[in-house]
């Protein structure tokens, strides 16, 4: 039996398996909501290396994941320093920088009116600009170095937690705002108290949205200028090179990464607003 049936084969029972744990009385356990996407992923994962290996696919178009990961496990050294310049350096300095920013310019915003008027607009402006457009001119301003990828994900993640931040302030409503007044609260001590828990949710969208653009915006800056490292430095001379496995190497590398940040971010969103609806079961 070729790889190519064996791969069918797999996927057809993978496909049962799912349905089955999806209409099975254990369906809302932990366990099977862990399971359904584990074995989906694992599902084209295999199906993948069939298809590649029974049409007889060349590797400098689409490698196997077998392939990938032996590259994987041979190119660790490789791939942990690229994920030091780009993820710890990069993106998530740039990720700090620009939330603590947002946060910062929200507050006063929702303080003048004559910024909400003119800084959002300017701020939607801006980010509808491409990257590919904005990375060249950071990295001529700032270096080579992580410095440039950072201040590029600051341009990435700051609008889309500015906008969000802003829109959950404006959240409570005025019965709410003149309570705190009954009880001679300050706008700091109404900021605190009231404003910003019920802001959380929102806050957290807007991080939750920037996790993801945090790595691209790293990796995107890497392909106008960097030094002989980082995750977007090796993709691109991987591509050019040949070298297709070292290529899916990094990218399963910054899956990983996106995957995890984002579910950090949402795991200490579920601590923080447990109180929320949306977390309720």
């Amino acid at each position: 039996m070729s790889a190519l049936t064996l791969a069918l084969v797999f996927w057809l029972g993978a496909w049962a398996l799912n349905a089955w744990l999806a209409h099975s009385a254990w369906r809302g356990t932990l366990a099977v909501r862990i399971a359904v996407p584990v074995i989906f992923g694992i599902t084209l994962l295999v199906l993948w290396e069939g298809l590649v290996r029974g049409l007889d696919v060349s590797p400098v178009i689409l490698p196997p994941p077998s392939q990938v990961a032996q590259t994987f496990a041979t190119s660790t050294g490789t791939l942990w320093e690229d994920f030091t310049q780009t993820v710890m350096k990069g993106a998530l300095s740039g990720f700090v920088i620009g939330a603590l920013a947002a946060f910062a310019t929200a507050v006063l915003i929702d303080r003048s009116t004559f910024l909400t008027r003119g800084l959002l607009p300017i701020g939607n402006f801006v980010a509808a600009l491409p990257i590919v457009g904005i990375a060249p001119i950071l990295v001529s301003w700032f270096g080579f170095d992580w410095q440039s990828k950072a201040a590029v994900v600051v341009v990435m993640v700051f609008f889309p937690i500015l906008v969000n931040t802003v829109q959950g302030l404006r959240e409570t409503d005025a019965m709410q705002r003149d309570l705190m007044r009954t009880y001679a609260a300050g706008y700091t001590q109404t900021l605190v108290k009231l404003r910003l828990p019920a802001a959380m949710p929102f806050i957290f969208n807007g991080l939750k949205i920037a996790t993801t653009l945090a790595l691209i915006g790293a990796i995107v800056a890497e392909y106008f200028g960097s030094p002989t490292r980082g995750m977007g430095f090796r993709i691109s001379t991987g591509v050019g090179s040949l070298s297709i496995d070292l290529v899916w190497a990094e990218i399963a590398v910054a899956a990983m990464v996106g995957t995890a940040f984002y579910g950090m971010v949402a795991l200490i969103e579920k601590r923080v607003t447990f109180w929320h609806p949306s977390h309720r079961r």
